[in-house]
């Protein structure tokens, strides 16, 4: 390895350290040369002076920016520099020089609109607020992850290939697997219920799923990052959703006391909700949008976008950003449905957070023989699911889930206009490449 610290790791005063990374920024003041270098940590001050260093400062006057240089020197106190230290180089060295001019400027914000970020992936990566946004990402993923390790949930990992889909329909992608027809997954939903079954309790998965929906909006994507959860044993719905609860306000809070210069760069304020998520039905929801709004959602059995956004600053302006809406009345066939003295249509719950649907989840049909029925009176092919009805008909416990858009999870945190912005190398109808 290239012997040199990370920027976050130079003190002020301390002995000789060696840095590298991309030139961020080159400032010639005729006898002085301030070189901003960056790497994954954040941006250190480099000074060349001509009195002092002639030789050096005579290289760095063809650097350019994005150029990849290693510098070693003395880290000194400066309270104008990024960080509050610089270095007085000794050694300087470019090992690679970036093309010029860079179709994306890194170091100035200037007004770039997002499809000319994405055809520029590889320089918009390296923006500081880009790479903000990734570490939010990588510590809400690792936070939810040691939630549920630490609760004895499986880390689990299903097919993304699949004979069929969970919810079937144009959403599928289909490919050739072999001389049979596949599809690229819609969810885990079928696997993680047959663990259900087969003794394994409580499980969590993070993965990916495909919809091949022909949209354009700022919350959608064809390749997305899911977090799944399922657990057996369950009383009803509310125990999934406490799971819900629970592990998402520790990952916030995580985020909150380990990203705090992330969240500084992209001028958020995490506001961690500590009070109970509030847990309203359906028909509840209905209502306070037709009072206090005069809004009615088109399909009458589920929530629109606007519907969601209205609801999401009527809970926000209670000091709620996270609440549940419980009992879709037209759900699929693996909700539990039409229960006797059941005093909602489903045991079917979104959680909405920010005023956007982030998951969907709910208590499950255990007892195959009603299952069945259902799916008969839905119209669901049953030859397309044996696999699946078969795994459930050796006993399976009262159980319950729910699937979490990571993407739309990172895209509410850092506070970001498109869903796009949360994805490395986001997939939609339009964008195959980068």
């Amino acid at each position: 390895m290239i012997d040199r610290i990370h920027t976050s790791d130079v003190e002020p005063d301390a002995d000789e350290v060696a840095i590298a990374g991309h030139v961020h920024e080159i400032r010639d003041l005729g006898g002085l040369v301030f070189l901003i270098v960056r790497d994954r940590e954040g941006l250190i001050q480099i000074v060349f002076k001509e009195e002092r260093e002639p030789e050096l400062f005579e290289a760095v006057q063809d650097v350019g920016a994005e150029d990849v240089v290693r510098v070693a020197g003395e880290p000194l106190e400066s309270d104008q520099a990024p960080g509050g230290v610089e270095i007085a180089p000794t050694e300087y060295e470019v090992i690679d020089e970036a093309d010029s001019p860079l179709p994306l400027e890194i170091s100035k914000d200037i007004e770039v609109d997002l499809s000319t970020r994405l055809d520029n992936r590889a320089l918009d990566l390296r923006k500081p607020e880009t790479l903000a946004v990734f570490t939010l990402r990588s510590e809400l993923i690792t936070a939810m992850e040691e939630w549920f390790d630490d609760e004895g949930f499986v880390d689990i990992k299903t097919p993304l290939i699949s004979k069929g889909g969970a919810e079937g329909g144009a959403e599928l992608f289909p490919i050739l697997y072999y001389n049979q027809d596949a599809f690229l997954s819609q969810s885990p939903q079928l696997y993680k219920q047959m663990l259900m079954a087969s003794g394994y309790e409580a499980v969590y998965e993070t993965g990916t799923a495909f919809r091949a929906e022909d949209f354009a909006t700022s919350r959608h994507v064809s390749e997305i990052a899911m977090f799944d959860v399922e657990l057996a044993y369950v009383d009803d719905h509310d125990d999934v959703m406490d799971v819900q609860e629970e592990s998402l306000r520790y990952a916030l809070r995580e985020v909150a006391e380990n990203a705090e210069r992330e969240l500084d760069l992209l001028d958020v304020d995490l506001d961690v909700p500590e009070d109970d998520f509030p847990r309203i039905t359906f028909d509840e929801a209905l209502d306070i949008l037709e009072t206090e709004y005069g809004h009615f959602p088109d399909d009458p059995t589920d929530l629109d976008t606007k519907g969601e956004k209205l609801l999401g600053e009527h809970f926000e302006e209670q000091g709620h950003p996270a609440f549940f809406v419980v009992g879709y009345p037209d759900e699929k066939f693996y909700y539990m449905q039409d229960v006797p003295e059941d005093d909602i249509a489903s045991r079917k719950f979104d959680l909405i957070y920010k005023g956007q649907e982030l998951s969907s989840g709910g208590q499950r049909e255990h007892d195959v023989e009603r299952m069945v029925e259902v799916m008969e009176e839905e119209g669901v092919e049953t030859a397309n699911f044996e696999f699946y009805i078969e795994a459930l008909s050796y006993g399976t416990p009262p159980h319950g889930g729910y699937g979490l858009g990571i993407d739309r999870l990172v895209q509410k945190v850092a506070d970001l206009d498109n869903i796009k912005e949360a994805i490395m190398f986001p997939r939609d109808p339009n964008r195959l490449e980068p």
